[in-house]
């Protein structure tokens, strides 16, 4: 009586998730025009680079390596302009030591479409990371494994909004909308006030 009882729960538990939406973390439903697209990067091997191809083959998104396009020009390209990194002190200790930093990392790119237009992405992360001067090799070494994690969500909010792009394709838009500009002493919904100036 127990396996008719949890086969039907199991079959019920599987249409809910597929009914509702659900994915798999870090996979995102890319429209089909941008399933195949050319990439381009001013440095096609360093880091950046690395973590924006690796979301992308992580979304079976089929990458041309922008060498091997040749004159193709139907296929559109992802370029990735530049990677901005900054830090500003959040928090100090009595002796005025910084003893906590506000690190923000942001990706600029450009989606061309071929006889559509140019949209333009970014994608911003930010992070906290403590300080500690008696500890200098442990405080590099947990820097660069912050600044890691930095790049793949970077490289996961720009595949996502792969769907913005899609968005504005529908709506025959050229471009897409320049991203909000925070004025000074303003507050962005993913950072706190102590590190909004690194957008500055």
């Amino acid at each position: 009586m127990r396996h008719p009882i949890f086969t039907l729960l199991l079959s019920l538990a599987v249409l809910i998730t597929a009914g509702c939406g659900f994915h798999l973390r870090s996979t995102t439903q890319v429209p089909h025009e941008l399933r195949t697209l050319v990439l381009q990067s001013s440095d096609p091997y360093g880091p950046m680079t690395r973590a924006v191809r690796q979301q992308l083959r992580l979304n079976n998104i089929t990458i041309v390596e922008a060498e091997n396009a040749g004159t193709r020009t139907d296929l559109p390209t992802l370029r990735l302009a530049g990677e901005r990194q900054s830090q500003d002190t959040a928090s100090v200790f009595q002796n005025g030591v910084t003893a906590e930093y506000s690190m923000v990392m942001t990706l600029s790119a450009q989606v061309v479409i071929p006889n559509k237009g140019i949209y333009p992405v970014n994608a911003t992360t930010y992070r906290s990371f403590f300080d500690n001067p008696l500890a200098a090799l442990a405080k590099d070494a947990e820097q660069s494994i912050i600044r890691d994690e930095m790049r793949q969500r970077v490289a996961e909010q720009l595949v996502r909004k792969l769907l913005t792009v899609h968005a504005a394709q529908l709506n025959d838009k050229e471009t897409l909308p320049e991203p909000d500009v925070l004025a000074p002493g303003e507050d962005s919904p993913e950072v706190s006030s102590s590190s909004a100036t690194s957008l500055q």
